[in-house]
């Protein structure tokens, strides 16, 4: 990492995860007059809305693309929008081992634009990754113990939040050039 940003003293830090909501309310306590219970409505839907999410682990901005199904080529959809996000800079993508994360339409993405290079997370280290830190805020601000009625106004209202917020996170700092050598191989 170190070389890396000495070769790109410039670059561009991300970390990529997915998530996927559906309309049933994730439910958490909250704090209500003393026998007014809140009600929360159960959904027997199972429709679903998924997520592309990535963090600028610098500046904490957030770039995120709604997806139908987790595949290659909504991946490859996905970094394009990181592409277009960072013209003409080098990047770096921290992801996980996701399998949607291959795949010819991955691939074809990677080699025309050998500015975006990958570092992986160690296998199953969500812990590891900033973004599950963005998903959790989000899920508490939007999709905990809401009363949405509508899938897709949920999943916009959802985006918005992710768009419009800034997720700080000390991933850089917290973690020693050790720690992500080690994940690099």
């Amino acid at each position: 990492m170190i070389d890396y940003a000495q070769t790109h003293p410039d670059a561009i830090y991300l970390s990529e995860d997915e998530a996927s909501m559906y309309l049933q309310a994730t439910t958490t306590s909250v704090w209500a007059p003393v026998g007014q219970t809140p009600v929360v409505k159960a959904s027997p839907e199972r429709d679903k809305v998924s997520f592309y999410g990535t963090l600028n682990l610098v500046s904490g901005q957030e770039i995120v693309t709604q997806a139908e199904t987790m595949n290659s080529e909504a991946t490859a959809i996905h970094l394009k929008q990181i592409l277009a996000a960072y013209p003409a800079k080098q990047i770096l993508l921290f992801w996980d081992r996701a399998t949607w994360h291959g795949g010819a339409a991955v691939r074809q993405v990677l080699a025309e634009n050998p500015r975006l290079e990958l570092m992986k997370y160690p296998a199953g280290s969500p812990d590891l990754n900033p973004q599950e830190h963005v998903w959790k805020a989000a899920r508490t601000h939007v999709s905990h113990n809401h009363d949405q009625p509508k899938l897709a106004e949920l999943a916009d209202r959802f985006e918005r939040f992710l768009k419009t917020n800034k997720f700080n996170y000390s991933f850089l700092e917290k973690f020693s050039i050790e720690t992500i050598r080690a994940m690099s191989k």
